[in-house]
């Protein structure tokens, strides 16, 4: 049997989220310890709670949104890489700790090592290292950041590069101790309609 290695943050009320965003919650509807004949439960939360999928309407007008988007980048060959990088520094193709040989790249930087607390250290990718990635035809991009952009850069140039070479976004992955190589990626998205993003449970297969 193959294994299967979760590289989704649990989803729950502590989860750090963006400043500002709605924290993932559950509202308990039915209980059976109350007597109820089944439990039901309600959900509120940002689309970007943890590991999470943009859509270019992210921050293009008129883009795409998730439902829009075709599945086949979130399943597939792929790469988990180390990359060498501070804080909020943004990774250069020469920061990679392996070569970029397979459709599907996701990146470690270390620089946010827990979910549940938010910090604005976190790194994010470089506008010429999305160039690499578009010019040896990756399809997909991940991260274990929330975002792709460093949290003090509003123009988020990078998210911008990704979408015009057609790389699609996985951000909050949780790649901690997993060995850097060759997967197999499942992360689909919901079919969330109009939504700008979803969150994903992101598996690698080995």
């Amino acid at each position: 049997m193959p294994e299967l290695i979760d590289v989704s943050p649990r989803l729950h009320a502590g989860l750090a989220v963006w400043p500002g965003d709605t924290r993932f919650g559950l509202e308990r509807l039915l209980r059976l310890a109350d007597g109820d004949p089944l439990e039901l439960s309600a959900l509120r939360s940002t689309v970007h709670a943890g590991a999470h999928a943009d859509a270019p309407s992210h921050f293009r007008p008129g883009a795409p949104a998730i439902d829009r988007l075709p599945l086949a980048p979130y399943f597939g060959p792929c790469r988990l890489i180390d990359a060498a990088v501070g804080p909020r520094g943004r990774v250069r193709p020469a920061d990679l700790a392996a070569e970029v040989d397979a459709p599907r790249v996701l990146i470690r930087t270390g620089t946010r090592p827990d979910p549940d607390r938010w910090s604005e250290d976190f790194a994010g990718l470089s506008v010429e290292l999305v160039r690499h990635l578009g010019e040896r035809g990756v399809v997909l991009a991940g991260i274990d950041t929330p975002s792709m952009d460093p949290f003090a850069d509003p123009a988020i140039p990078a998210h911008h590069a990704l979408a015009e070479h057609g790389i699609a976004i996985l951000e909050g992955l949780d790649l901690a101790g997993v060995p850097a190589g060759r997967y197999t990626l499942a992360a689909f998205p919901l079919r969330l309609a109009g939504a700008e993003a979803s969150p994903v449970r992101a598996v690698l297969i080995r």
